[in-house]
């Protein structure tokens, strides 16, 4: 299977993870905010508990440590905790890399830790947190895809299923989705639909 899958879920907890997972998922990643190292310890091995013997590739956003001790593959950071990672530490144990961009200043910087994949993001208008950016579009797409190459990209951000077509057509490789699998009325059957477009796209 590709890393990252083209239908990528982004969840905040065990549970979801779980849940995901006995859903036949292949990439979820665990995005929970302000833990302590503890915390972040007991949530990765929780994590990887729930999706042993599953398909599920689990990535861990921005707890590096966590993930190395807890014994992860997949990791993800954002721009600040990049900056803040040793990157030497993490490719030693072993960890696969994505990283978040918005602009062309953070893009650089992700080309330069030779990162698994690239996320660039918000595409639509998103309601789960507060963006210091604009909505990129869909034309972003394809001007990213033709700048990162080879390397995976992940468009994330305010992204549905009905919108999946064009934007997989734009050029990206990856869809990452939060709300509209964890706000929807039935997360199951949605979570279904998205795995049979992006199987009948493979």
């Amino acid at each position: 299977m590709p890393y990252p899958d083209r239908f990528y879920a982004i969840v905040d907890s065990v549970d979801w993870v779980r849940r995901l997972a006995a859903l036949g998922v292949g990439t979820v990643q665990l995005r929970a905010k302000d833990l302590n190292d503890g915390e972040a310890l007991q949530l990765v091995t929780d994590a990887l508990e729930a999706v042993k013997g599953t398909r599920t590739k689990l990535v861990v956003n921005d707890y590096w440590r966590a993930a190395i001790v807890a014994g992860a593959q997949h990791l993800h950071l954002g721009q600040e905790d990049l900056a803040e990672a040793d990157l030497g530490e993490i490719r030693k144990a072993g960890l696969t890399l994505g990283l978040s961009t918005h602009d062309d200043q953070e893009l650089e910087t992700a080309l330069a830790a030779q990162p698994d994949y690239v996320a660039l993001g918000p595409i639509f208008p998103t309601t789960l947190k507060s963006m210091r950016f604009a909505p990129q579009g869909i034309p972003k797409i394809t001007t990213w895809k033709q700048r990162v190459g080879n390397i995976p990209l992940v468009a994330i951000g305010g992204i549905k299923l009905e919108q999946a077509e064009e934007i997989f057509a734009a050029g990206a490789d990856s869809i990452a989705v939060v709300s509209d699998v964890t706000q929807n009325a039935d997360p199951d059957a949605r979570v279904r639909a998205w795995l049979d477009f992006v199987a009948e796209k493979a």
